[in-house]
């Protein structure tokens, strides 16, 4: 099997062997089994009050993949949510969390960096991966516009990318072969959280619209912040959902790289993701004045051909 690889994804292919081949931890944790639970209950609510695909998606896991991967989402988030604070001093905040998260020497005073930390160890996640994700994450320290698409999948490497190679070290897979499709799926997720956040992100004072695509469909950022979906707008939506779509594609025969009992939970989460594009569309791709998403029945009534295409992939 071979994958199409874009100019743009070679710096970034580059950056996932590079964290691949790096060290990880083969000691274990030694606490106390009751904190160690609860560290885990605890990460279970961070996913389910923040994000209802991933809690979905990561029920159809095994039960010990299962936490293990809500733990992974719930250091992302919380390493996310640092840089969304308008606090001085956010750097310093950042380096700190990254000292107490990625050594061995545990705080059983948080939970997330507890069952963080059982499961990096436990299921051998190069660490590098971990630090590149905080990376990646700093930059919204200092970045709020990127001028290119190659400079804004560099970010969507940073803060998604890093987190399917991570889950993918949780659900198992074939070889470092998988790890140009977990970029590819990595950043189409990321580039459909963007195309929904738009207005989001505009209040928070970011754009993750390349400037030099909105200019080639004569578009400004006074525009962004009118909120007028013309032809402009929808011509450029219809290019950036276009391309997304082909990055969804070509990701997810990787899929069938991963261990069996991993598939339809990865499928869920791709395929899921996959139909806010759908809706954005439906609504004549207005993301000024609604955000974008799936329901919960739309969400459930996609499961059966979701789990048969997981299940024939090849």
């Amino acid at each position: 099997m071979s994958v199409k690889i874009y100019p743009w994804e070679q710096r970034l292919l580059e950056w996932a062997y590079e964290a691949f081949e790096s060290p990880e931890s083969h000691e274990s944790v030694e606490v106390e089994g009751r904190l160690l639970e609860e560290a885990y209950r605890y990460c279970e609510s961070v996913i389910k009050a923040h994000s209802r695909t991933f809690y979905m998606s990561s029920a159809l896991l095994p039960a010990d993949k299962r936490r293990a991967a809500r733990a992974l989402y719930a250091f992302c988030r919380t390493s996310d949510d640092l840089v969304d604070r308008t606090e001085d001093e956010l750097q310093d905040e950042l380096n700190t969390w990254q000292r107490q998260a990625l050594v061995e020497d545990l705080n059983a005073k948080d939970p997330v960096i507890l069952a963080w930390t059982d499961t990096r160890i436990r299921y051998g996640i190069p660490i590098r991966y971990a630090e590149q994700l905080i990376e990646g994450i700093a930059r919204d320290l200092t970045s709020k516009r990127y001028d290119t698409f190659e400079d804004l999948v560099k970010y969507c490497y940073g803060v998604a990318a890093t987190v399917g190679l991570m889950a993918m070290h949780i659900i198992g897979f074939s070889g470092p072969e998988a790890i140009p499709y977990a970029v590819k799926l990595g950043v189409a997720l990321q580039l459909t959280n963007m195309l929904r956040d738009v207005n989001e992100d505009w209040r928070a004072g970011r754009l993750y619209l390349p400037q030099g695509e909105l200019a080639a469909f004569n578009l400004t950022e006074a525009d962004i912040a009118a909120g007028e979906v013309d032809d402009r707008w929808r011509e450029f939506m219809r290019f950036q959902i276009r391309r997304n779509r082909i990055l969804y594609r070509e990701a997810l025969p990787g899929i069938a790289m991963l261990d069996p009992d991993g598939r339809f939970a990865i499928s869920a989460s791709a395929e899921l993701y996959r139909a806010i594009l759908d809706d954005i569309e439906a609504h004549d791709w207005d993301v000024f004045h609604r955000r974008p998403y799936v329901s919960t029945w739309g969400k459930l009534s996609r499961l059966p051909s979701i789990w048969w295409r997981s299940k024939t992939i090849a």
